[in-house]
């Protein structure tokens, strides 16, 4: 039994949910890839709010001409700097069903340079 991708990511995103959540002190950093664009926030699941969150369409990612895996890290490293003005510095990854490779590895590896730890 084959399954599409939407299928395969469905079952690995609903795996991994099952063990991570957000918490007020330990926040999930929850990413979302499309095929042009990469979206990351970071959830407290608890209350069901969205506490910091940033995409390569903001407008200091959008403004350097970089290709789709430094404009990854770009957002990696923003979202780590709202979240430290917020005063979130522990946080929990959630790679969305996604493999950890490529676009979602850089985009992690971007929020540790900025400061996160997980």
């Amino acid at each position: 039994m084959a399954f599409s991708k939407e299928k395969r990511r469905a079952k690995i995103k609903k795996r991994i949910r099952k063990d991570i959540t957000g918490t007020q002190s330990r926040p999930r950093l929850a990413v979302f890839r499309s095929n042009k664009e990469i979206y990351a926030q970071i959830v407290d699941d608890v209350q069901g709010k969205t506490l910091v969150a940033a995409s390569s369409r903001d407008k200091d990612v959008t403004a350097t001409d970089s290709n789709k895996l430094d404009k990854a890290a770009l957002v990696g490293k923003a979202l780590a700097e709202k979240a430290l003005k917020a005063g979130i510095d522990t946080i929990s990854f959630d790679r969305g069903g996604y493999l950890y490779h490529g676009r979602v590895k850089s985009l992690a590896e971007g929020a540790r340079e900025g400061g996160l730890k997980f």
